[in-house]
């Protein structure tokens, strides 16, 4: 891949048609998708300059969080340049020609499954967990067989020649999945032109009541905390590490004197990214 090629070029975790593909196709339809078979070679290929940018799940509000995201943020010196909300819709594709009453099985992603269980019981389906929706699909259009389905988005149904059976089978209609973009270069957004978002991770001392001191200054500055998770680390003691994301940007005085209190009480603080948010956010 020459340089060019690598600057209009976005990378994911998965195959095509799969849910991330989808999301890198819809807000970045002037780049090409490097699809690769693992998250560490998703921050390789940016990191190396293989692609410009890559867009990674961090949650899903019928699934939760995406635990591997947690482990591998630590090690990487790449920053988030963006976030994007991504609807996840379900769709049940068959072979050319068949028709829904044809379908015996069906073969999807377990949450894939999970999340369009009404339908799958009202027609008495038999389910196959798959490891992506899109090599579901992908098999079923080898298979060659009416009785198969496969549970996949229109993007993986249109590429492998599927035809589309059922639309909108999933239960709910909330279903979202937050994607975080990134890059070796950090932005620097101005708050003026519209929400920035911070993410950082930090690491609390140990001493009594660290987290509620640590997070005071959040509260006393009027910043509003959007999300905070504790995890352990891989392969660390057994100390826990918080990834927070907030409103605001360290370029504003609020959030520079919360920052400096939330440093007294922890070992370190590594801004991961700052960035402006999904525009739905400022429509809640």
């Amino acid at each position: 891949m020459s340089s060019s090629d690598s600057e209009h070029t976005i990378a994911f975790m998965g195959v095509e048609g799969a849910n991330a593909d989808l999301a890198c196709r819809q807000n970045y339809p002037y780049m090409h998708t490097l699809a690769l078979s693992s998250f560490e070679e998703v921050f390789e290929a940016v990191a190396e300059g293989r692609a410009k940018t890559a867009m990674i799940p961090i949650e899903n509000s019928q699934a939760g969080r995406v635990a591997e995201i947690h482990n591998l943020l630590p090690r990487t010196n790449l920053h988030i340049i963006a976030e994007h909300m991504q609807k996840v819709e379900h769709h049940l594709y068959g072979v050319k020609g068949a028709k829904t009453a044809d379908v015996k099985h069906v073969y999807s992603h377990h949450q894939g499954l999970l999340q369009c269980r009404s339908f799958i019981r009202e027609h008495q389906l038999t389910t196959h967990i798959h490891d992506n929706t899109a090599t579901a699909a992908k098999d079923v259009a080898s298979w060659g067989d009416g009785s198969k389905a496969a549970i996949c988005s229109h993007l993986a149904g249109k590429l492998y020649g599927l035809d589309l059976l059922a639309e909108n089978i999933h239960d709910a209609e909330d279903n979202e999945t937050l994607f975080v973009v990134l890059a070796k270069e950090g932005v620097d957004p101005d708050p003026a032109d519209g929400m920035v978002l911070t993410s950082l991770l930090f690491t609390l001392r140990h001493i009594p009541a660290a987290l509620y001191k640590a997070l005071g200054g959040f509260a006393t500055n009027g910043i509003n905390m959007l999300k905070l998770e504790s995890y352990i680390r891989a392969g660390a003691q057994p100390s826990a590490q918080f990834f927070m994301t907030f409103e605001g940007s360290p370029s504003q005085r609020h959030v520079q004197l919360a920052l400096e209190e939330l440093g007294f009480f922890t070992h370190k603080v590594s801004v991961l990214g700052v960035y402006p948010a999904d525009a739905s956010r400022g429509a809640e």
